[in-house]
């Protein structure tokens, strides 16, 4: 978790209440949890506010007005968050925030809550954007929250009304989200829209609606390129411990380049939160996995979130690396030597000739600032 010090306090914003429900849609994603139940893993920490997680929920008591926001920032998405405020004062939920500065003003929306009572019910935000249609309820009713930002942070924020007062509290049980607006790069069919790398020993196939990988090494790579996204797919190891991995922002027809995502169900000691060669998630040469969530002869989702120098994994929903690269730029695109600043491909791997994974529903969200 990192501390910043240096950054405009969130403004709140007036809820107008209305009726209607937020609509469901194409393009859905599958969810992931910004917030663990254990810990602040994915969110800043921005103000002096005291926050802190407290059996399964993010509570903020003490300090001046102050506010957390995830470390990655969401275009086209549905949220949830179930939270209360108690006490003097209120909170709010901002989305498509701004990195500093004023959230309306800079265009980003936020959604006001008033404390209640020391035995307030828990209330539940709900957003659905997608482009400049924004979608908002507070427990059901109809709120405005207006936004000319294309792609934020979310963030939570408290806000003290009286100082010399005992200020609010706010618990947060739940917060999740799932991208919207995603396409297929894979039609589960055939290997249309794929290239794969010539002279190398992979053989790829599609095997019940299935990308399928035996042997290695190789790649096979999308023929489109893509800087800026949210890469969802599923995946199964068909062994134990194999070794697999996709990678991004890779140059054109070049082996193994870019970043990667490692594919990897293992760990030591029969301790998840020990991965073995960065485990399935982590940011391979980059950012340990902090779990292995994933399993060999499963299905699990991985996530990948990639915008500008920030990359984001989860597992199943489940955040297992973070990685900010501040490194100076890699002229060559190998992203374990420097910062990968160009578009690039989704890549595959083949790793050695034990390999035999398969990959599907293989989407992505392209994101514009």
């Amino acid at each position: 978790m990192k501390r910043i010090h240096r950054m405009t306090v969130l403004a709140c914003v007036a809820v107008l209440f209305a009726g209607t429900a937020v609509a469901q849609g194409a393009g859905e994603g599958q969810w992931i949890n910004l917030f663990d139940g254990e810990s602040l893993y994915g969110w800043n920490v921005v103000g002096n506010g005291n926050w802190s997680v407290n059996e399964g929920q993010i509570e903020m008591t003490e300090g001046d007005s102050g506010f957390i926001a995830t470390t990655s920032q969401f275009a086209d998405f549905e949220l949830t968050a179930t939270l209360r405020v108690t006490g003097e004062g209120g909170a709010s939920v901002a989305f498509r925030a701004p990195a500093s500065g004023h959230v309306t003003e800079e265009g980003g929306a936020v959604v006001y809550l008033p404390a209640g009572g020391r035995d307030a019910d828990y209330s539940t935000v709900q957003v659905r954007a997608v482009g400049g249609d924004i979608q908002t309820t507070v427990n059901g009713q109809a709120v405005d929250t207006p936004a000319t930002r294309s792609i934020g942070y979310i963030a939570i924020q408290l806000q003290k009304y009286h100082r010399d007062r005992r200020g609010p509290k706010i618990e947060v049980k739940e917060i999740k989200l799932r991208p919207l607006s995603l396409r297929p790069i894979f039609n589960g069919q055939n290997l249309d829209g794929w290239n794969i790398l010539p002279d190398k020993k992979s053989v790829f196939s599609v095997v019940d609606g299935a990308l399928n990988i035996k042997d290695g090494n190789g790649q096979i790579e999308t023929a489109e390129m893509f800087r800026d996204f949210i890469l969802q797919l599923d995946i199964i190891s068909n062994g134990d411990h194999l070794n697999s991995g996709v990678f991004f922002r890779s140059p054109v027809g070049v082996f193994w380049k870019g970043y990667e995502a490692q594919v990897r169900n293992e760990w030591a000691r029969d301790d998840r939160t020990k991965p073995v060669d960065y485990g399935t998630g982590g940011m391979y040469g980059l950012n340990m996995a902090r779990k292995v969530v994933s399993s060999d002869h499963e299905w699990f989702t991985m996530t990948v979130s990639c915008l500008d120098n920030h990359m984001a994994v989860w597992v199943n929903g489940y955040q297992v690396s973070d990685f900010t690269d501040t490194r100076a730029i890699d002229p060559e695109g190998d992203g374990k030597n420097g910062y990968v600043t160009a578009a690039g491909t989704i890549t595959l791997q083949g790793h050695d000739p034990t390999t035999d994974l398969s990959f599907k529903n293989i989407n992505i969200q392209t994101c514009a600032k």
